[in-house]
């Protein structure tokens, strides 16, 4: 016999480990102990050494099906005295720690929901090891239930006899309740199944109903009344965008789309993401989720109709958690608000993932930690951007990147930031050392870095941050082409980048090649009106001596832009691919106004659908010592090809894909790896095309991390650690 302490890393707390640990010792005749430790799993067993290596295997090889082990250590202790196997209470130590996501309802639980013998039956919380919240409702680690908002729910004699019983599948399943016990559904001054039959009826009749989901309150309507749906557009200042649908089951999901196996997976999978599918009506994809709480399985159980559910608040503002604020905030706009009293202690919205690439990572793989190339010897709070803000938090070897917060454009979005980066840090329970920020200087993130000393700030380019978080996921090791397309970020230079290549490292990088300028005539304006970035490439573009583009019908706008870019009037020169997308829809008659950010580019990648094309015209010049495209030759050919839209549009995608192949072979040398990064790609056309036209290289794209402003802090604490592991500031 001998003993040996056995630590286990990974996504194993929350998952049913400490059961399994405790099933396989019995199986296997182990004498000794397993408690949570600070993040990770530690186990004292004792036995012949043939029966721990056999252990130690299974510990990895038959791990709950939502645990991931990533590294086990033995070290040989004196004898044990344990005459049995036990679960211990849990201790605390340094170290890291996971999180594991919110997991969407396993089958075991759904059959218990619908079971009329079963004492859950119909219950809006079942729950068990393989199931249920989990980062939105813990406090701190180690994963407890009196760390979590549980512990406001003491256990009926029931759910105690099944919480210590190490053959039940709810055995330390810290969310475990019953109707006896645990949280209540409310509405108004109705509360459990009734104020369910009242919100059911409210939706039936055409209604809106605000509904405290898992991360956060959700507006939920029948997503077949057209007119309730205008209704909830209006009032979330959405005309156009498309809305999140909610069906019963796969079969429901393909009458409204084409699912292939890649997107049943995802569908089906225990993050339940929102997965963005083509729509069998044609035009723009559809973004469809299935029910992943007992209380989604009800309400769609009992209507029998796919729903509208999107996030619970009000234009520019985070999902709202707090009961209160539902009441004040959401109460007045819908037609009534069905919430619980099992608090939310972290806003996580729903995960979107399109062509098996992450948009938004939110609830179900927040907050899972990411690698990091190089670890940082000092933990690094990455602040983010501005759009699509996230935050993350570098320690070690790995990165916790934050769930979707917003846009930094208001004090609530901002307090929301505040918090998901202080529960960060709570969570792994360590101070930042430095912080990781933007260079753009008005970005509220970057006013919160100020809070910093300058020693203890690390500006990283925003572009540069776009393709390390690409080369970052994929574990890219040594010197990749960097191309970054996105809307708008702050060069190095002082100026609007938004269409480059670099040469780069983590460390560092070099600017080899770019897009064309354009002025953005009114600024913010240019962004959110494609027509007038469009009289921006007509009346300011950089001038390489191409043919210009033929002039538009005089209007008074068109008039106000010429003189204001003449006049070098609040019109700001950008090298953007995402604006240049914007003017392409705008010429084709595609987009006049985003109501939306990146509508424009949406709008003519749904027009390129099921067309192809020749490249239209362009050219490339070298200037100040890189490779520039110059997009006036493209625009002309655009607009005077003749060309029906859908077909213009493909040729547009074909153009730049060729464009940006012929930029990295200029500058690419020996180099084979190319990360793409930026909100543009995005557009999945863009990314196969790019794909196919450097098809000798290594083309890499983010996938679980998203290419938009939500990867950003990933990039940035993926540089940051290079910088303080290397030394080089």
């Amino acid at each position: 016999m001998i003993t040996e302490r056995i630590e286990v890393h990974g996504a194993v707390q929350g998952v049913g480990f400490r059961p399994h640990v405790f099933r396989l010792a019995t199986e296997l005749g182990i004498r000794g102990d397993v408690r949570n430790i600070g993040g990770h799993v530690v186990i004292t067993a004792s036995g012949p050494p043939d029966t721990l290596d056999a252990f130690r295997r299974a510990l990895r090889e038959r791990a709950p099906r939502n645990a991931r082990v990533d590294d086990i250590t033995v070290t040989l202790e004196a004898t044990s005295l344990h005459t049995g196997f036990a679960v211990r209470d849990s201790g605390f130590a340094a170290g890291p720690r996971t999180i594991i996501g919110d997991l969407a309802t396993c089958d075991a639980c759904l059959a218990e929901l619908f079971d009329p013998d079963d004492r859950r039956y119909r219950y809006p919380f079942v729950n068990c090891t393989d199931c249920g919240p989990r980062a939105t409702i813990v406090e701190s680690v180690p994963y407890d239930r009196s760390r979590t908002s549980m512990r406001g729910f003491p256990l009926c004699a029931a759910c105690s006899a099944e919480y210590h019983d190490p053959a039940d599948r709810r055995f330390h399943a810290e969310p475990v309740a019953c109707p006896d016990c645990g949280p209540r559904l409310r509405w108004g001054d109705v509360t459990g199944g009734e104020a369910l039959h009242v919100a059911v009826a409210a939706i039936a009749r055409g209604g809106i109903v605000a509904v405290k989901g898992i991360g956060g309150y959700q507006l939920v309507c029948d997503a077949a009344e057209d007119d309730t749906v205008a209704r909830l557009r209006k009032l979330k200042h959405r005309p156009r965008k498309p809305l999140a649908v909610m069906v019963r089951d796969l079969g429901e999901a393909r009458t409204l789309s084409s699912v292939d196996d890649q997107a049943a997976a995802l569908l089906r999978s225990p993050a339940a993401p929102i997965v963005v599918l083509p729509s069998r009506t044609g035009g723009l994809d559809v973004g469809l989720f299935l029910p992943y709480s007992p209380l989604h399985h009800l309400l769609l159980h009992h209507l029998a109709r796919p729903l509208v559910v999107t996030s619970g608040n009000r234009s520019g503002e985070p999902i709202v958690i707090d009961d209160e604020e539902a009441e004040a905030k959401l109460g007045p706009l819908v037609d009534g608000v069905l919430s619980h009293n099992r608090p939310i202690l972290a806003r996580y919205d729903d995960s979107v993932v399109r062509a098996g690439r992450m948009v938004r990572r939110a609830r179900g793989f927040a907050p899972e930690p990411l690698p990091l190339p190089l670890p940082a010897p000092n933990p690094v709070l990455a602040l983010g951007a501005h759009l699509k803000h996230t935050t993350a938090l570098a320690v070690g070897d790995r990165a916790v990147l934050g769930p979707h917060t917003g846009d930094l454009a208001n004090a609530e979005t901002f307090a929301a930031f505040e918090r998901t980066a202080e529960a960060l840090c709570r969570w792994q329970d360590v101070t930042p050392e430095y912080c990781a920020h933007d260079l753009h200087p008005r970005y509220l993130s970057t006013r919160y870095a100020e809070r910093w000393s300058r020693e203890r700030r690390i500006p990283v380019q925003h572009h540069h941050a776009h393709v390390a978080a690409t080369a970052a996921e994929h574990g890219v090791e040594g010197r990749f082409v960097g191309v970054a397309y996105d809307g708008l970020g702050m060069g190095d230079d002082g100026t609007l980048w938004g269409g480059e290549i670099f040469l780069a490292t983590y460390r560092d990088y070099r600017r080899v090649a770019r897009f064309g300028r354009a002025p953005l005539p009114g600024g913010e304006v240019a962004v959110r009106r494609p027509s007038r970035m469009a009289l921006g490439y007509l009346h300011g573009a950089e001038d390489f001596g191409a043919p210009s583009i033929p002039d538009v019908r005089p209007t008074p706008e068109a008039e106000l832009v010429r003189r204001m870019i003449e006049r070098r009037v609040n019109s700001p020169l950008a090298s953007s691919a995402g604006r240049l997308f914007d003017a392409a829809a705008a010429l084709l008659g595609l987009c006049e106004e985003n109501s939306y950010e990146g509508e424009a580019a949406v709008l003519l990648e749904a027009a390129a659908a099921g067309h192809d094309g020749p490249s239209l015209d362009w050219a490339l010049h070298r200037r100040d010592g890189m490779w520039v495209y110059d997009p006036i030759p493209t625009l002309r050919d655009l607009v005077t090809c003749g060309d029906p839209t859908g077909v213009a549009a493909a040729r547009f995608h074909t153009t730049i894909a060729e464009v940006t192949a012929a930029l990295v072979r200029e500058v690419a040398g020996n180099l084979r790896t190319v990360c793409l990064g930026g909100g543009v790609f995005q557009n999945r056309r863009l990314v196969d095309a790019v794909t196919r036209e450097l098809a000798d290289h290594r083309v890499l794209v983010g996938e679980r991390v998203p290419v938009n402003d939500g990867g950003i802090s990933y990039g940035q604490a993926a540089v940051a650690a290079a910088l303080l592991a290397g030394g080089d500031r």
